[in-house]
């Protein structure tokens, strides 16, 4: 496992759960809104090891409930699925965020009970995902594989797209509903500067304008909430 941090404490990441998050490097994607930026395109800065995470959840078992992996994209690593057994044999939840770029990948661990809730990234509409992505090529495939296999409700999860001014427009909202019609749950995250982002010119929209737009996608998609809106 490539673990570039931890997150100690969340009340945030993983829903009603109190948590840790651990992030692991590396990334296929290069979305020019990524807030972890140095995890995406960098050399590994830190290289924690598994066993110091290891170390860490049992000195907290009783306290925490349950572990975010995020990214990067987990998916990525090659011993995923051996790590994640080992925090479900300690008797924590696991939350899995990911692209949805690897479903194969994702539907099996979900079949084989070592995640617990996924939160997937939609990151526009079907049309603009390469751009939106930074890819000139990319198998949407993969994302609408993921897509269907999470609506089938295997394993609770959330659908979640992070709104930015630069690649989303009102419009490529709705096309998104369309496409997630029927899901559980859809969050418009709000972009938030990190001071760590690909392309550090990408703006957001405001508080205002994000509510406004959410006022007309949730009368198409009744699911849909806002997230880090105040």
């Amino acid at each position: 496992m490539k673990i570039e941090a931890i997150q100690k404490l969340t009340l945030l990441d993983f829903p009603q759960k109190m948590a840790c998050t651990i992030f692991t490097h590396g990334c296929n994607f290069r979305c020019p809104f990524c807030h972890n930026a140095g995890l995406v395109t960098q050399e590994q800065q830190v290289n924690i090891s598994e066993e110091e995470v290891l170390k860490f959840l049992k000195s907290r078992q009783g306290i925490l409930e349950g572990v975010c992996i995020t990214g990067g994209e987990p998916l990525l690593q090659a011993d995923i699925e051996d790590f994640m057994r080992k925090i479900k044999d300690m008797g924590y939840l696991v939350k899995l965020d990911t692209n949805g770029s690897f479903p194969e990948k994702l539907r099996d661990l979900c079949k084989k009970g070592l995640v617990d809730y996924v939160a997937m990234d939609i990151k526009n509409s079907q049309k603009k995902y390469a751009q939106t992505v930074g890819k000139q090529l990319f198998d949407l495939s993969t994302v609408t594989k993921s897509v269907e296999f999470l609506k089938s409700g295997t394993v609770p999860y959330e659908f979640r797209t992070t709104v930015t001014k630069d690649f989303h427009t009102l419009e490529d909202l709705m096309d998104i509903t369309k496409w997630l019609s029927g899901c559980d749950a859809y969050f418009l995250q709000q972009f938030v500067d990190s001071g760590n982002l690909i392309d550090s010119t990408t703006t957001g929209y405001s508080d205002a304008e994000l509510k406004a737009m959410h006022k007309e996608i949730k009368r198409v998609l009744p699911c849909t909430q806002l997230r880090g809106v105040k």
